[in-house]
């Protein structure tokens, strides 16, 4: 078991390791000792797999628990969804003591954190992450949101949780499809920030994904991550500096994602994403091609894509209508050498020249 703490306006605990949903309800109560309510927030996938056991050991400590239930998948993050949250609270008269589970992937945490932070502005959440995606990166560091059809995670509040429960048993119910998808993630902390699990995860490319099977690599593996997204965030809380460069890949991502009606997965177009910013580096002289070839190769060694067909017109157009700009700036994180990154500040025009320089 790993315990990483995160410290920012309020500290908290990551927990990291196998078996931890059975001992979620005693967790949970050590962080939320006057609480008599909980909502947990899950989908239709996640339900039948785990919701029967956290409930269960929720209620074993004295928790009234009441369940939402959403339809899986990223078209289900919208207001609509938040909507039905407040009201199963404000039914059953929640108060600012009361808490909610968020038990689920990246759509589930957002969400059911967005809720928490809105619910008589401003209750307790829990995050109970079940995908790798969600472990190594959403359910970490208190950003929540929701969906628009101009753009994702438009709308949205920083709000911490109390604390993060990770069970990497949870990983060996995910299809290859969603496992590799949270290896893009997991891919970006290699290349933005972290030699050491850029050379783990190379001596082991060779498993590919076959590394879930594995229980100390993943606890490792993951490990790692929630170790450099608690570093980032507690230094950059609210986005304003360092913690920019966890968006590496992210820009152009979100315009593919937005572009495919969110049809594709969110890792997946990460990995796309940073593809076409390494290309851009290469093209511009900043990054070396064999540092280049190691982080493509190291990419599809994982079963990901590293390049897309959208435009740069196209990727400029859409990442104009992303959160991450400033006025008419955007922040782009560019690695001229694996295992640093840093902000690029460019107008339009100038990310239009910097894609259209790519190499290949």
């Amino acid at each position: 078991m790993i315990r990483t703490t995160v410290s920012a306006s309020r500290e908290y605990e990551v927990i990291t390791g196998s078996g931890l949903l059975s001992e979620s309800g005693k967790i949970i109560r050590s962080v939320a000792p006057n609480a008599i309510k909980a909502l947990i927030v899950t989908e239709t996938n996640v339900a039948p797999l785990y919701l029967d056991k956290v409930k269960a050991a929720v209620q074993a400590e004295g928790f009234e628990v009441y369940e939402y239930i959403f339809e899986a998948g990223e078209e289900s993050k919208n207001i609509n969804s938040i909507a039905g949250m407040w009201g199963v609270m404000a039914k059953a008269g929640f108060t600012r003591t009361d808490l909610v589970i968020a038990l689920g992937g990246g759509v589930t945490g957002d969400m059911a954190g967005f809720a928490a932070a809105s619910f008589l502005r401003g209750i307790d959440v829990v995050q109970i992450p079940t995908s790798l995606l969600a472990m190594v990166d959403a359910a970490v560091g208190g950003k929540t949101g929701i969906d628009l059809p101009e753009g994702k995670n438009q709308v949205g509040a920083f709000w911490q949780p109390s604390v993060v429960i990770e069970d990497t048993d949870c990983l060996l119910t995910l299809s290859d499809e969603k496992f590799t998808e949270g290896m893009g993630e997991v891919l970006k902390y290699a290349f933005i920030m972290d030699l050491p699990l850029y050379e783990f995860l190379r001596e082991n490319a060779s498993r590919g994904i076959a590394i879930r099977e594995d229980a100390w690599l993943k606890e490792k593996i993951v490990g790692m991550c929630v170790a450099d997204k608690a570093d980032v965030v507690s230094n950059d809380e609210h986005d304003n500096g360092r913690r920019q460069t966890l968006n590496f890949g992210h820009t152009v991502g979100h315009v593919i994602e937005r572009d495919s009606g969110f049809s594709k997965l969110h890792g997946v177009c990460v990995a796309k994403g940073m593809g076409i910013i390494i290309d851009a580096c290469e093209g511009a002289g900043t990054l070396a091609a064999e540092e280049a070839q190691k982080m493509r190769d190291l990419i599809k060694a994982y079963g990901l894509p590293v390049d897309d067909d959208i435009t740069p017109e196209a990727a400029v157009s859409g990442a104009m209508n992303d959160k991450k700009k400033r006025g008419n700036t955007l922040s782009i994180i560019v690695v001229n050498k694996i295992g640093t990154s840093e902000i690029r500040k460019m107008s339009p025009e100038e990310f239009k020249s910097f894609l259209e320089g790519a190499k290949r």
